[in-house]
């Protein structure tokens, strides 16, 4: 695989990445919201199995491929899965143009100054190096920021640079994802200052790195366009964080240079009851109206 391919598909960003990282917590209801309820799998093995069916019929859906979405995030376990018998990583980019990437954290750690920092990650290297060898680009991992909270903050942040540099170690390409809660009441006070603490790790780099951003949608639309402009950014991405699509579209349509990451927003609609021909016809036009969203600016 071509790093020097794929750093130039994101750096363009003529699309948008699919996040289908959906882990342990969270499966259950993306396939609730598939129309899979509990008691139609027995366990983790069996529900780990139809997540997979469900990421591979939208990986080799006719819609999804590299000329709208640029990218695609993975869970750990669809990494080490194949699609029709070849390593998900290989089949998104040879097969879809597709750039792979792997969510890493484990989750959050309890709320503290009304943030949650990510959990600690045994075994990274290893997880980063066996990354590398499947063909993966690039990482993603996620903070949560609920309150305008200067010391939370900064303790978020430093905690995702100081991962990301760890992932830059083993020449992968960190996607930082602080979230910020689109429901609290000082969101836009948070953001002003995440925004203040990220230029300052951005501005600490060394030369020659850069990372890439993922974010909620702000408030205040291109308030992120420093950070788009910043030379050590590959591309800043946005997360619809409970908006519904049609909302997080608009809202992203504001944001010159910022592109979708989206999840929930991407599958809304979609089911394990619908044909081939309805499934994929619903798809597309997911796919069509985040890639218009994410090029307007």
């Amino acid at each position: 695989m071509s790093n020097a391919q794929q750093t130039e598909k994101m750096r363009e960003g003529n699309g948008f990445i699919a996040a289908l990282d959906q882990s342990g917590g969270s499966t259950p209801k993306a396939l609730r919201l598939y129309g899979i309820e509990e008691d139609a799998y027995d366990g983790e093995e069996q529900m780990f199995d139809l997540i997979h069916e469900m990421r591979s019929r939208i990986i080799k859906s006719p819609a999804f491929t590299g000329e709208k979405v640029v990218g695609a995030i993975l869970f750990e376990q669809t990494m080490d899965r194949e699609i029709d018998g070849i390593p998900t990583a290989t089949y998104l980019w040879e097969k879809r143009g597709v750039v792979p990437f792997l969510k890493i954290d484990k989750g959050l750690e309890a709320e503290a100054n009304g943030c949650q920092l990510m959990k600690p990650i045994p075994g990274l290297d290893e997880l980063l190096s066996r990354a590398v060898k499947a063909g993966i680009f690039g990482t993603k991992e996620r903070s949560v920021i609920s309150a305008a909270n200067p010391a939370g903050i900064k303790a978020v942040v430093d905690q995702q640079f100081e991962l990301g540099a760890q992932v830059l170690g083993h020449g992968l390409m960190p996607i930082i994802e602080p979230e910020v809660t689109i429901s609290i009441a000082d969101k836009a006070e948070a953001e002003e200052i995440l925004l203040s603490e990220i230029l300052t790790h951005l501005d600490a780099l060394p030369e020659g790195k850069q990372v890439m951003l993922k974010l909620s949608l702000p408030t205040k639309a291109n308030l992120y366009k420093p950070l788009v402009d910043h030379p050590k950014v590959l591309k800043v991405v946005a997360l619809s964080g409970g908006y519904s699509r049609d909302e997080a579209n608009a809202k992203l349509a504001q944001n010159t240079g910022m592109i979708a990451s989206f999840s929930r927003a991407l599958t809304e609609g979609l089911s394990a009851q619908q044909t081939d021909a309805e499934f994929d016809a619903m798809l597309g036009e997911a796919i069509s109206s985040i890639h218009a969203a994410s090029v307007a600016g």
